[in-house]
């Protein structure tokens, strides 16, 4: 036989090692973290680094009314035919260019006005200061707009734009001229002339 022997204490079975735990999943969660950490960072920083929408320049605003074409343009070269008074006795002395006109409606509230706007070519830009200067005065005359010529029959137009608010401006070698009034006969000399100073750049739509 086989002598049977106890286990000693040398021959006790070793103790197991527990297996390290495995990182991976931790790692990735931590990278995710970071990445979102970081990304957040960078929209915060884009969101108050914004760069501002550009300011409009000085004195300028948003337009105040709409224009639609009733009649024209008409473009012409014989501006002394198409004028009055001392004016016509200047585009005599001095033939323009190019002359071009045609009306516009526009709206306030519930008021409709009716726009002339005619633009002057001169040989230069003297001649266009000096056209500005006397169709600027009182009672010296003027450039038929197309209503007082007999071009446009427009119902219950204003019989006489002539009498209504007026304004012009020079730009280089042009002259621009603006009339306006209402079509019901009522009376906003401050209304018109915001209406005015819209329509004045309308003359490029001539040109």
């Amino acid at each position: 036989m086989v002598a049977q022997f106890p286990p000693g204490p040398g021959t006790a079975p070793l103790p197991r090692v527990p297996a390290a735990p495995r990182r991976t999943g931790y790692v990735v969660k931590a990278c995710g973290l970071v990445a979102v950490a970081v990304l957040s960072g960078l929209v915060w920083y884009l969101a108050r680094h914004k760069p501002a929408p550009p300011m409009p320049p000085p004195g300028t605003r948003a337009k105040e009314f709409s224009f639609a074409m009733a009649e024209g343009p008409v473009v012409s070269s014989n501006c002394a035919a198409n004028s009055t008074g001392q004016v016509k006795k200047f585009f005599t002395d001095h033939p323009c260019q190019r002359l071009a006109r045609a009306l516009y409606n526009t709206a306030y509230g519930n008021d409709q006005v009716l726009v002339s706007v005619m633009v002057v070519t001169t040989a230069d830009s003297s001649e266009a200061q000096q056209l500005k200067a006397i169709a600027d005065r009182d009672g010296t005359g003027n450039i038929n707009d197309l209503l007082k010529d007999g071009t446009a029959h427009i119902p219950s137009a204003p019989n006489k734009l002539s009498e209504g608010k007026y304004a012009s401006k020079v730009t280089g070698n042009e002259v621009t001229i603006v009339l306006s009034e209402f079509y019901d006969g009522h009376s906003d000399d401050a209304v018109l002339g915001r209406v005015d100073n819209e329509a004045l750049n309308l003359g490029s739509q001539l040109g």
